[in-house]
């Protein structure tokens, strides 16, 4: 099967980094289009995405070191309190109640570590949606000074 034709093959060749498409476009005369301005707006829409999706990444970062900063002090604080618990298994009125309240701390602490993750990842979203919103309204002012023009 590897003598099979394959009618993309000859795209698979073609050189991305010599095509240009502003300079293509910029060729194209149509009435009443400023093909500049156009690719312009073009240009700055792909900057925003570009800028919205690497502070995005930054948060995702954020978060993925923080859950493994919240995964090794959990780990030690098991041990520890392990250790602590071995040392109590002669009372077990004694290791029942200190079970308890280990087992209280660890859910406020859950808790405590779920929220601020949520919070790290509404911050990053949050950032990350103010650079498409800021594009969006320049783009709008952009539309309405070339309606304007017209």
């Amino acid at each position: 099967m590897s003598n099979q034709y394959n009618p993309f093959a000859e795209f698979a060749k073609f050189d991305m980094s010599k095509f240009d498409v502003s300079k293509m476009l910029g060729e194209v005369k149509v009435p009443g289009v400023d093909v500049e301005a156009l690719l312009a707006s073009q240009r700055k829409n792909v900057e925003a995405l570009t800028t919205a999706n690497k502070v995005a990444l930054e948060g995702l970062q954020a978060v993925a070191k923080r859950q493994a900063e919240i995964l090794a002090q959990a780990l030690a604080e098991a041990t520890s309190v392990a250790k602590e618990l071995a040392s109590l298994s002669s009372n077990p009125q004694e290791l029942t109640t200190k079970q308890a309240a280990v087992a209280k701390e660890a859910f406020e602490k859950a808790l405590a570590n779920a929220r601020e993750l949520a919070e790290l990842v509404n911050k990053s979203n949050t950032e990350a949606f103010a650079v498409i919103n800021q594009r969006v309204n320049e783009s709008l002012e952009e539309l309405k000074a070339l309606v304007v023009k017209k």
